[in-house]
């Protein structure tokens, strides 16, 4: 990919998502969509997986259909606070459970 191929995805990548710079990972992750291979992203919760064929969509031609299991992917994070939260006392569903440094 060509330096200014680069610059221009830098250029969508803050016009449509406001960020300056990729986080790490999603630049070869774009460049191999770009590039047209067949890609998996297997990479942490927030690392920006998502915007890693978002932002290629914007350029290639045609249609491009990004699957995301977010609404999986909260109820995971909620049942693990839930589960965190009941184990420390801290249900949020029991009506004696306040917040820290809230006031009766």
């Amino acid at each position: 990919m060509t330096r200014e191929k680069i610059l221009e995805l830098l250029e969508l990548l803050n016009k449509h998502f406001g960020h300056a710079s990729f986080r790490p990972g999603q630049e070869d992750l774009v460049r191999s969509v770009l590039d047209g291979r067949d890609v998996m992203a297997v990479m942490p919760t927030g690392s920006g997986k998502s915007l890693g064929f978002q932002l290629p969509a914007t350029v290639l031609p045609g249609l491009t259909l990004v699957v995301s299991p977010l609404i999986a992917l909260m109820k995971d994070q909620v049942d693990e606070l839930r589960t965190a939260a009941s184990t420390r006392g801290n249900d949020p569903h029991d009506r004696s459970w306040r917040p820290a440094g809230s006031r009766v």
